[in-house]
């Protein structure tokens, strides 16, 4: 005779407690004390007991799952694109992305749900129709940079909760997590004016769809002006995201007559990567000749050549304050701001003349987040 798995009753039943205090506990209610839900655990570990999703969902009316989307990049048609396709690929769904999936994954656990990964086309010919697909698998949604339009967002909005890691916070349908690139932008190009002394300056962009690209862009051009520096629209630079297109620009915009700036700010630490390179393969030295700078600070800037000044947010962060709303508004919170707008920190290291780094400086920036606590 085939002994029968485990059962709730018998995990209640080894742990001194009640079937529904066992239930609490399972769905990581703050009403089951830690010394509680300890011994729930312990009794389950032992007696090998498996949960059952299904009827978990059925109790509780949730699926317990929470859907991650994010963009994967378009080789097929690429001006920017070089030879390695696949490098391109790998660099724009990777680094930074990953840091975000990592950080929302290891609070979705935390909090008792699973996290469903799904990517959309940046081009977006089929993005809603993939949207709604996961509308009957899992009970919220994070949306990364450039997943949906504007206005399909809404749309999406009403049938699930949403939550939007780029934008300026203005959807009404939506909660929006972000970081504060106004004052981040700022920050560097202070640093940049006043220690320096840049009065010529330049900016390459990410995805011009990318509402973090374009509020980079437009907080740098103002806060370079508001210091009494210029950029000319010539230093004005589209690119993707990407080192192979940060190269593919720089190399582009060398060809041309007109003088270079000082310096180059960059939408992001792989662009940078891609600016120097193009910079350095032209015969020009960074620092010496021309200032570059990114944002994001990944983990491998301190050892680029040089280590490369940049503005520090934690993407680890970003993807953990973000299942913390979409959770909050599962659960019908009252307090759950519409924007959560996350600091940001200015490092400086030797590609902007420094010598050595420079303790990180706040880039004025405030933290606004839940009532509720967010660790």
């Amino acid at each position: 005779m085939v002994d029968s798995p485990p059962t709730i009753y018998d995990v209640a039943a080894r742990a001194g407690v009640s079937t529904a205090t066992v239930s609490r506990a399972l769905n990581s209610l703050a009403s089951v004390r830690p010394s509680t839900r300890a011994k729930v655990m312990a009794a389950m570990e032992e007696l090998e007991f498996v949960p059952n999703v299904v009827a978990r969902g059925l109790s509780s009316g949730k699926h317990w799952i929470l859907g991650l989307v994010f963009t994967r990049a378009v080789v097929e048609g690429n001006p920017l694109a070089h030879d390695s396709d696949t490098l391109v690929v790998e660099e724009a769904s990777l680094l930074y992305t990953d840091i975000v999936i990592r950080g929302a994954e290891m609070r979705a656990a935390e909090l008792g749900y699973s996290l469903l990964l799904s990517s959309a086309d940046e081009n977006h010919p089929s993005g809603m129709t993939s949207m709604l697909s996961l509308t009957g698998t899992v009970d919220g949604l994070i949306l990364l940079d450039r997943v949906l339009r504007e206005e399909d967002v809404a749309y999406l909005a009403r049938r699930i909760p949403v939550v939007l890691l780029a934008g300026q916070g203005d959807s009404p349908s939506a909660v929006t997590v972000r970081v504060d690139n106004q004052h981040a932008m700022r920050s560097l190009a202070e640093h940049l004016v006043r220690v320096h002394g840049v009065t010529r300056a330049g900016f390459v962009t990410g995805s011009n769809e990318s509402p973090d690209s374009v509020a980079r862009g437009d907080a740098f051009r103002s806060a370079i002006e508001e210091f009494g520096g210029t950029i000319a629209d010539v230093d004005f630079l589209e690119a993707d995201w990407t080192s192979a297109g940060g190269e593919a620009v720089m190399a582009a915009r060398m060809q041309r007559s007109d003088p270079l700036p000082e310096a180059f700010a960059c939408a992001n630490d792989q662009t940078a990567v891609g600016v120097i390179y193009a910079l350095n393969a032209g015969g020009l030295k960074v620092p010496e000749d021309l200032v570059v700078t990114g944002f994001d600070d990944i983990s491998l800037t301190r050892y680029f050549n040089p280590p490369l000044t940049t503005i520090r947010q934690s993407g680890s962060i970003l993807g953990q304050v973000a299942v913390d709303a979409l959770v909050a508004m599962l659960d019908d919170a009252e307090d759950v701001k519409r924007t959560i707008v996350l600091p940001t920190e200015l490092v400086v290291r030797g590609s902007c003349g420094c010598v050595e780094d420079i303790e990180p400086r706040p880039a004025m920036a405030e933290v606004i987040i839940l009532k509720s606590e967010v660790g």
